[in-house]
């Protein structure tokens, strides 16, 4: 059959500029006139067109997800690309599209997500370009992306029927051959080479139970056929495990608020052994066990402590890297393995250039993304895993395995407020307020705080030399207590302000205190410093992590 191709002409729409991974917009604004149309023009024309390449395809089945993935194979198929592999039904955990951009040499791939965000009619989307190496394209692509959606006059797309997704197999659309994929086997395949899933297995038959919320979406196909399937944990582990394009109404966001009943199941009187969470596209994490909540800053520190049980790290890390907010739990780890530990900006981006280099094995981040060099993403089931095989490998509890951590390396109480919604006006004053007392901070006193740093983080690659300026305000106090401020780029409506809380505490007689009353002085000096309730109006944060 052939296809016509149409060269619609357009105009550029304001506003469409990638954030620290792709664009995410409300569902609505994502469904207007030419609106998606022009960013994925922008994005082959910002990666000097798309003629003769291969690309992956895939998303996690929000709101507008099939419809968007029609119109990419139509536009990339226009544009003369040679080939798309697309996940059956369209769908991809974000690590599996990472994966299969790799495993196959692709030039790049397209990843329809606005991650941990609400979906639905009202909800969030998001359009995302990982680059050959399968991770989030950097600054310097998103950049030219950028730039093209200034300036652009015109896109192309074929004239044709959808494409029917629904069954593995080749088809053709034009001259670009389509191969539909079945989304979880590739990444199973590899989550089998990283760790021992005998091991695994047997923990599973010795009796040891988990509950897995997949909290409607991608992950549930994921975790059904690795955790029941493969591993043999009993049948009704994995819940809510049908991706539904609401997320079930839900907030796939894998954090004690969002993932309530499942905290409250582990916290219960018959909790399972091991509870754990994943987010809309895959790539995010919770992890707790009976009555023991994980951060994702601690839970960073102890793969990286136990890395050598995991047989893909038998032979140990080359390094580790974490977002500059996220608690120096690892940093520890690390100084006592005597490997080198950096801390980057915000976004997983950034970690791409360590883990190419070979600088880094283990990443993370405190907003629940772990992760390591076998991709280049965060990777939500493979950090479920490899607690997993740390457990099956320590025969102890999770409660056991924190209790044994902190005695080694000490405890970093840690938080995060999040304050959403916020006027932009206010929440950019509140930063100049802070931003002004940078030079004076240090060497005074502040809410009974001595304050020994403060700066505005700036990031020198150590890889290619790229410098990241204005990525976040940092203060320290004496004993190595820490206080961050950030204005977060994920949200589509005002601004989030985020407010990052540690302490740093050795003594082992207070290894079990609550962590908000733990970091009760590093909030009275934030409160000090920043104003934050005078100036944003709220007497408390919307979230606390």
């Amino acid at each position: 059959m052939t296809h016509s191709i149409r060269t619609v002409p357009t105009e550029p729409i304001e506003g469409q500029k990638p954030g620290t991974s792709g664009l995410r917009k409300k569902t609505p604004v994502f469904q207007g006139h030419h609106y998606l149309e022009n960013f994925i023009q922008s994005i082959w024309d910002g990666i000097g067109g798309v003629e003769g390449k291969t690309l992956v395809l895939g998303g996690d089945g929000r709101h507008f997800n099939s419809q968007a993935a029609q119109v990419v194979l139509r536009m990339a198929a226009a544009s003369g690309a040679k080939k798309v592999i697309v996940g059956e039904r369209a769908l991809l955990s974000t690590p599996a599209a990472s994966n299969l951009i790799r495993k196959r040499g692709a030039d790049g791939g397209i990843i329809l997500s606005a991650s941990h965000n609400p979906g639905g009619p009202e909800g969030d989307f998001g359009v995302k370009y990982n680059a050959a190496n399968g991770g989030p394209a950097p600054e310097s692509i998103t950049d030219k992306i950028f730039e093209a959606t200034k300036t652009i006059k015109e896109f192309k797309i074929l004239d044709s029927q959808d494409v029917g997704l629904a069954g593995t197999g080749m088809v053709m659309l034009g001259d670009m051959e389509i191969e539909i994929v079945d989304p979880v086997a590739d990444y199973a395949e590899l989550m089998k080479e990283i760790f021992d899933f005998d091991a695994i297995h047997a923990l599973f038959r010795s009796g040891f139970t988990m509950r897995f919320d997949a909290m409607h979406a991608v992950t549930g196909p994921y975790a059904r056929m690795i955790l029941e399937g493969e591993l043999g944990a009993g049948p009704g582990t994995v819940i809510n495990a049908i991706p539904l394009p609401d997320f079930g109404q839900g907030h796939p966001d894998p954090n004690p608020i969002w993932a309530k009943p499942l905290m409250d199941e582990m916290m219960g009187d018959h909790a399972p052994d091991f509870g754990a969470a994943s987010d809309g596209d895959g790539d995010r994490n919770m992890i707790v066990g009976k009555h023991c909540y994980v951060t994702p800053s601690d839970s960073l520190a102890v793969l990286a402590a136990n890395a050598t049980l995991v047989p893909a790290y038998a032979e140990g890390l080359k390094g580790v890297a974490r977002s500059m907010p996220t608690s120096g739990a690892v940093d520890r780890v690390a100084e006592g393995l005597g490997i080198d530990c950096y801390a980057t900006p915000t976004g997983w981006k950034f970690f791409g250039n360590l883990l190419d280099a070979g600088r880094a094995t283990l990443c993370g981040e405190e907003s629940a993304g772990t992760g390591s060099d076998h991709v280049r993403e965060k990777d939500g089931l493979w950090a479920v895993l490899f607690w997993l095989n740390v457990l099956a490998k320590k025969q102890c509890s999770v409660a056991e395995l924190m209790d044994a951590h902190w005695k080694e390396y000490g405890r970093n109480y840690y938080s995060r407020h999040d304050y959403e919604g916020v006027d932009s006006d206010a929440a950019n004053g509140l930063m100049d307020h802070v931003r002004e007392q940078l030079g004076v901070l240090p060497g005074n006193e502040v809410a009974g705080m001595k304050v020994t740093s403060a700066e505005e983080f700036a990031y020198d690659d150590p890889v290619d030399g790229s410098r990241a300026e204005k990525q976040g305000l940092q203060i320290g106090f004496e004993g190595g207590s820490r206080l961050v401020l950030r204005l977060s780029g994920t949200g589509t409506e005002g601004a989030t302000l985020r407010v990052y809380l540690e302490k740093v505490e050795t003594d082992a007689a207070k290894f079990a205190l609550d962590p908000q009353v733990a970091l009760a002085p590093v909030i009275s000096a934030a409160e000090a410093i920043a104003g934050i309730k005078t100036r944003t109006g709220r007497d408390a944060p919307d979230v606390i992590t």
